[in-house]
């Protein structure tokens, strides 16, 4: 094992991780405004995005079980579902475990609309250049993840 294989002092490890955060913070604030460039067509806002997507993989949730999931406020959650609702990309269901505390899932339409957005973002990510291999993005997955579980174990509740 030569010197870069080796894990890191946690001293190191902490300035090279600020760096990785150098990188991710302006690196997400310019996906999110190439991405929300489309918004016109679909007119889904991040926060509608990330519920809508969220209910594609898991759906009927509960605001509190999106919240959670998402790591964002309840009531954040309830105005991006309200929102996506009122565009019709959304439906309330009665929560048979839970009488106050609905279920919410996908109309069909919301579901084309998800479809959309996720095509337009792949089409984006198909563009990141570097010659990149799965070794590469295995790589850079395990570190976020970490980092991930790291802030996950130190954060509260957000409500």
């Amino acid at each position: 094992m030569n010197d870069s294989d080796a894990p890191l002092s946690p001293d190191e490890l902490g300035h090279r991780i600020a760096e990785v955060f150098d990188v991710v913070g302006p690196l997400y604030r310019r996906a999110l405004r190439k991405l929300e460039q489309g918004e016109p067509a679909e007119g889904a806002s991040v926060g509608v995005r990330s519920v809508l997507d969220l209910l594609r993989l898991s759906e009927p949730m509960t605001v509190p079980q999106m919240a959670r999931v998402l790591a964002l406020s309840r009531q954040f959650v309830q105005r991006m579902v309200n929102e996506a609702g009122a565009r019709g990309w959304t439906e309330v269901t009665p929560n048979p475990a839970h009488q106050r505390s609905s279920l919410i899932r996908l109309t069909a339409e919301g579901r084309a609309t998800i479809t959309a957005i996720r095509a337009r973002e792949h089409a984006l990510n198909q563009q990141v250049g570097g010659g990149l291999t799965d070794a590469d993005l295995r790589a850079c997955l395990r570190v976020l993840r970490e980092m991930l579980k790291t802030f996950d174990q130190a954060e509260p509740d957000p409500d």
